[in-house]
């Protein structure tokens, strides 16, 4: 049984890696805008999706698989928060070249723009944060999608279902179960990851429409 709950959270941790969290979110946004809002046109998407797919996630990827084979780092998952700066410096590189994509040549929605604004801060935050603590970047993606979630409802002006709550909220749980079953972070460390994605992607855009 314990094997089975290892492979569990294993995979969990692989399918919610921080780095495919934005790719799984701008197709989440191109479906859900193409159906409450507007269709939106396909080279948008295709380069919206691209573009996002390599900025945020294979570039990083390939500069921490750089470290890897020059021993600068053990592993993808980066275990160690002493080894963390750089990888982390090359993510925020990518997620700001990543707003860039968005805000000036695809402009993207306030509310989206907003989000990968506020995606880039917490990575940001993340690291100057896991010089002294190892807070959790994985629940600060998921946080954050849910952040991005919320400020697209908050765009349309529409109230997210039970079933999107359920899904989102279940996801994140699972995760915070499964990086605490791994022994990779405290609840605390689980936790505060979690609200601050949600703080960095969701607050600005709240703020900005109630101020």
């Amino acid at each position: 049984m314990s094997r089975i709950l290892d492979i569990v959270a294993k995979s969990l941790s692989v399918v919610l890696y921080p780095l495919f969290i934005p790719t799984y979110g701008i197709i989440l946004f191109c479906i859900a805008h193409s159906i409450h809002v507007a269709p939106l046109a396909g080279v948008w998407v295709v380069v919206a999706i691209t573009g996002t797919f390599v900025l945020t996630c294979v570039l990083p990827i390939t500069a921490i698989w750089i470290l890897v084979k020059r021993g600068v780092v053990k592993d993808l998952y980066i275990d160690n928060p002493q080894e963390r700066t750089m990888p982390y410096i090359y993510a925020a590189l990518g997620f700001a070249f990543w707003s860039y994509l968005l805000v000036k040549i695809l402009q993207a929605p306030s509310y989206l723009s907003s989000v990968a604004i506020g995606a880039t801060v917490a990575i940001i935050v993340v690291a100057i944060i896991n010089r002294k603590w190892k807070i959790s970047a994985h629940l600060a993606g998921i946080g954050g999608l849910v952040g991005g979630i919320l400020s697209y409802c908050l765009g349309i002006q529409a109230i997210p279902t039970w079933g999107t709550w359920a899904l989102w909220l279940g996801l994140s749980w699972l995760l915070m179960w499964a990086r605490l079953f791994l022994n990779a972070h405290t609840s605390a460390q689980v936790s505060a990851g979690w609200l601050l994605g949600i703080a960095c992607t969701f607050v600005p855009y709240f703020v900005i429409c109630y101020a």
